[in-house]
């Protein structure tokens, strides 16, 4: 009998990637290609969905016959993808009526911001503050159903990133769109429908309950599409044909495109499908992702959690008809700092040599840096901050601003971490780190200091590929459970505190007095 193998297809924003990978979770088989990026205005972000779905079949194409693995040999395959990032298509030739609008995208801010200062969101807004108000009294108001929603209400704000916002552009600027929608004609999806309605051949048009809680259509604390927010766009929503919603973890058809059949069996939104690759199975687990930005999320378990600190809860995934939930922070500049530090400063060439010069130096010096490019994210929420360097001296050398940028990191995910555990009344005494940043030995180790807890390193910086796999091989029985996966689950690195309370204290009572400078610059 022939060994088998699970394929996942990650696509991401920059770049879609094919994995192969064993019963032991080792790497078999990776194939890479870059994708295109369209930016027809200032703050627009498009890209052709045609192109992205051909450079998908492209890389699997390339895994399998770099391998020499044939498409009998496939068990299941999973597909995890970028999240919000929508299209309108057509029913019957299956030919886009635009570019996908990305979760980058800003074009509907202005529409965002008019809707946010309407009378509706400012009455809900203040209802949703009494009672966040009310239950810092009462205790068990912030555990119930209607006082977690209505204390989320508290802080809701729509964003351009939403795929409403994009819904709505399309149908009132692309010619003709309105019209087959209205007919019946045209299927709407975020990419991860797309790609599988193309897979299948037009034989499935379906979402996951991951990628469906991050549209800004969905309400996950009632498990039902919201007709709040598809109501303040106006959008015509029992004519837009959207997909049907299905378990994570499930069927969701089958490609023929590479030969035998090989069945789909796992769709997921990418941070949710870190979360599942790093084993964050129960309720309190976390996973750090660092990447262009830092996603945070914290397994809540089977319940959403309401945030104080305007955290999002998303669903994680769900298997088997139950839903596990999460609870998402976001920090903005963590590679984009890199960046800054190779293009802006031009202080060092490459990324890696960051950990070399920070560790040349005993400390930074007293220097501090606030990489508030284009304001701060959770929990501040202060979009008029700007970037900061503060506490130079005459003595302030190049490897102590390169050290303070890595440690802004850091200081960011100790910020975020804090608001969890008040959000969901829970101690933080595990951390998993994935992502390209968390390579960087020094940045692990100091995020274990300022957050005393343990830092975990997997051998595969992949997670998001790795989750999507783990979820398609559980659907058919690749694995028994998740208890199996961890079995095979590979650490490179555990990062273990070694700093005393009180520098640690004294630390971070000076990165949130330069937060306190970089703020309402603007």
């Amino acid at each position: 009998m022939k060994e088998k193998y699970i394929l996942v297809n990650d696509v991401g924003t920059t770049g879609t990637r094919a994995i192969i990978i064993d019963r032991k979770s080792n790497i078999i088989s990776e194939a890479y290609s870059e994708l295109p990026q369209i930016f027809p205005r200032p703050g627009w972000h498009e890209q052709d969905p045609q192109a992205i779905f051909d450079a998908c079949v492209q890389v699997i194409r390339q895994a399998l016959e770099q391998s020499n693995i044939k498409a009998d040999e496939i068990a299941a395959m999973g597909v995890a993808t970028q999240r919000a990032t929508s299209l309108f298509w057509d029913k019957a030739t299956g030919k886009p009526l635009h570019n996908a609008i990305t979760w980058q995208d800003t074009r509907q801010a202005e529409l965002c911001e008019k809707i946010n200062r309407g009378a509706l969101f400012k009455t809900l807004r203040l209802v949703g503050s009494s009672v966040q108000g009310l239950a810092s009294i009462f205790k068990g108001l912030k555990k119930s159903g209607m006082g977690k929603m209505l204390i989320t209400v508290a802080h809701l704000s729509l964003t351009p990133a939403q795929s409403s916002a994009h819904a709505r552009w399309v149908l009132d600027n692309v010619e003709g769109a309105a019209k087959k929608v209205k007919a019946g004609d045209a299927l709407f999806g975020t990419l991860d429908s797309y790609l599988i309605w193309k897979f299948t051949g037009g034989k499935v048009h379906a979402t996951d309950f991951s990628n469906v809680s991050a549209t800004g259509m969905y309400d996950p604390f009632s498990m039902g599409w919201s007709s709040l927010l598809i109501k303040a766009f106006k959008l015509p929503f029992k004519e837009m044909k959207m997909p049907e919603i299905r378990d994570t973890s499930g069927d969701f058809g089958a490609t023929d495109l590479f030969g035998t059949p090989i069945p789909i069996a796992a769709v997921v939104a990418d941070q949710q499908s870190a979360l599942f690759g790093e084993g964050c199975f129960e309720p309190g687990s976390v996973k750090v992702t660092n990447g262009t930005g830092t996603f945070i999320d914290l397994n809540t378990g089977d319940k959403p959690m309401a945030s104080v600190h305007q955290l999002t809860p998303f669903i994680a995934w769900s298997i088997k008809g139950k839903p596990t939930y999460m609870l998402e922070g976001f920090v903005s500049s963590t590679g984009a700092a890199i960046q800054w530090l190779r293009d802006g400063l031009q202080i060092i060439h490459d990324a890696r040599e960051t950990e070399a010069m920070a560790l040349s130096v005993a400390d930074t010096g007293s220097v501090y840096v606030v990489p508030a490019f284009t304001g701060l994210t959770a929990p501040y929420w202060d979009p008029g901050a700007r970037g900061t360097v503060i506490g130079l001296s005459r003595s302030s050398s190049k490897e102590q601003v390169v050290r303070a940028t890595l440690e802004s990191i850091a200081y960011q995910c100790r910020d975020i971490l804090l608001a969890m555990q008040e959000d969901a009344d829970t101690r933080i005494t595990n951390v998993k780190s994935d992502g390209g940043a968390s390579a960087n030995n020094f940045l692990l180790q100091f995020l274990a200091d300022l957050l005393d807890v343990e830092v975990e390193r997997p051998k595969n910086l992949e997670a998001t590929a790795q989750g999507a796999a783990y979820l398609a091989g559980l659907a058919v029985g690749y694995w028994d459970a998740p208890e199996d996966i961890l079995a095979n689950r590979q650490v490179d690195r555990e990062f273990k505190p070694a700093m005393d309370s009180a520098t640690r204290e004294k630390l971070y009572a000076g990165w949130k007095k330069a937060v306190g400078r970089a703020s309402h610059w603007i």
